[in-house]
Formats: C-alpha cells, sequence, structure tokens
C-alpha cells in the first residue's frame, strides 16, 4: 500500500509550508542581516574585476532604500554602482517601462561599456527586460528571487502575486519584448532562488540553464536577499567575470554550506 499523500493532502501541506514561510519572512530576513555581520570577515576576501556600471533595480512596492546594503557592498568592491531613483515601484508604469532603457544607456555612455544589472524580485525581471530590449547596453543580469516565470501567465495567488494584482492597473503594456523575460537572454543571466521564498513561487525564479544561463540556490528568505551573505559572495563573483570569459559560479568550499543543494530542491 501506498504511503504517498493523496493530491489534497498534498496541496493542503504546500498551503500550510507557504503561509508559514509567508509568516516568517521578517524574521528570517532579520537572521540574514545577523548573519552578515557575523560572516563579514569570510567575505572580505570577495573576488573583484574590472570595474564597469552597476545599476540595481529594487523590487515591488520598495525603493532605492530597500537596496542599500547592496549598493554599498558593490560599491565597496570598486564598481560604480547606482539606484533607480525611480522612487517606490509599483509595477512597469509607463514612467518605468521609459525611463529604464535610458537610464541604462546614460550609464553605458558615462562609463564608456555595458552595465551589468541586478534586480531584486520584480526589479529582476525588469532587468531581464532591459537584457532583451537593450542587449549592447547590457554586460550581465543577476536576479534576485525574481518570478519572471510567470510573465504573462495568470496569477498562482502567492503574497506577491496579490501584491502584484493591487497595482495592475496602473501598468503599462508598453516595453515588452517578443519572447518574455522567461526565455532565453541574449546576455550572460543568473537566477537567484530560494526553496524558503515566502514571498513568491521559488520554481519560477529559474530559468532553463544553458552556456550562458545558469540557477543558483540560496538558503535566504525572499526579503533577505539583498543582504545575505550568499548572496552577496555570489554577486562580487558574478561582478568579477570578464565579458568574453563568463563562466557558471562555483561556491568557494568555505561557503558552500550556504548554498542549495540539488537534491534540496
Amino acid at each position: 500500500m501506498s504511503t504517498r499523500p493523496e493530491p489534497a493532502a498534498a496541496r493542503s501541506a504546500a498551503r500550510r509550508r507557504a503561509g508559514l514561510l509567508a509568516a516568517t519572512e521578517p524574521v528570517r530576513a532579520a537572521a540574514s542581516a545577523g548573519a552578515l555581520a557575523l560572516s563579514y570577515p569570510l567575505l572580505r576576501g570577495a573576488p573583484r574585476g574590472e570595474p564597469h556600471a552597476v545599476l540595481v533595480l529594487p523590487g515591488l512596492l520598495a525603493s532605492d532604500t530597500s537596496t542599500v546594503t547592496l549598493r554599498r557592498w558593490v560599491r565597496g568592491l570598486g564598481y560604480p554602482v547606482v539606484g533607480w531613483e525611480l522612487g517606490r515601484n509599483r509595477g512597469p508604469t509607463k514612467e518605468i517601462t521609459e525611463a529604464l532603457p535610458k537610464l541604462v544607456a546614460r550609464l553605458a555612455e558615462q562609463h564608456g561599456g555595458p552595465v551589468s544589472v541586478i534586480g531584486q524580485s520584480l526589479g529582476g525581471i525588469y532587468a531581464r527586460r532591459l537584457a532583451l530590449r537593450v542587449p549592447r547596453l547590457v554586460r550581465q543580469v543577476v536576479s534576485l528571487g525574481s518570478p519572471f516565470g510567470l510573465a504573462g501567465r495568470p496569477t498562482d495567488g502567492t503574497p506577491g502575486a496579490r501584491a502584484y494584482d493591487r497595482y495592475r492597473h496602473l501598468h503599462s503594456v508598453a516595453g515588452r519584448s517578443r519572447g518574455g523575460p522567461g526565455g532565453s537572454l541574449p546576455v550572460p543571466s543568473t537566477a537567484v532562488y530560494s526553496p524558503w521564498d515566502g514571498v513568491v513561487d521559488w520554481r519560477a525564479c529559474r530559468q532553463e540553464p544553458g552556456p550562458r544561463a545558469e540557477n543558483v540556490g540560496v538558503h535566504a528568505s525572499h526579503l533577505g536577499m539583498g543582504h545575505d551573505p550568499a548572496v552577496l559572495w555570489l554577486v562580487a563573483d558574478r561582478l568579477a567575470q570578464t565579458r568574453e570569459g563568463w563562466r557558471p559560479f562555483t561556491p568557494p568550499a568555505r561557503l558552500r554550506l550556504l548554498y542549495t543543494r540539488d537534491d534540496e530542491d
């Protein structure tokens, strides 16, 4: 006799787990901040590469304030980094869809080359769209807990999807690229996800792996990704990649436990 749960029981267990993860998001985000302070000595040896412009995009309902730690980290590595300076992110409004390509173009001109774009949650979806719209201006994309796999599909009832729906009436359809942000990109891309994400479905945050496309799992909460030690090291490693010699991420031995294994997903 099979001991596997019936579909209804499995769905109920999944809902309970999702509810628990959502309820504990703030506590787990705070834990990541504490872990950052404790692990700072290990992070001091993070890789550094050639200086180039970096743009950091915030998540839904967040502003540049939410990415201060991440930008401070990137700046400390020697890269000129900026936030988007567009206020609170209420979704793909007409202002945002028109302003972001211009911002990337300005940064590329100022710093003499393509821009690395790091986006948290919804910001990562914007980053992937930028890579499709202006690929010659984007050096690489790093998305942090970004459910780009749901773009163009019905919402899935997660807390992040419900929040997005509340602002849907403000969103513009302008600037959407053929293929959508969930498809392959013409630039290197790293999709960071966490099986313990309490805001979005982590499975929608992964892409089809390829020669220049990868997925990296971490133990972070959704809200804590921007200051999680594993994410910060990964960001340093990705920014240090050369334009011609991009290679998939390999965690250093001393930090390997900060990343998930395939059998944990």
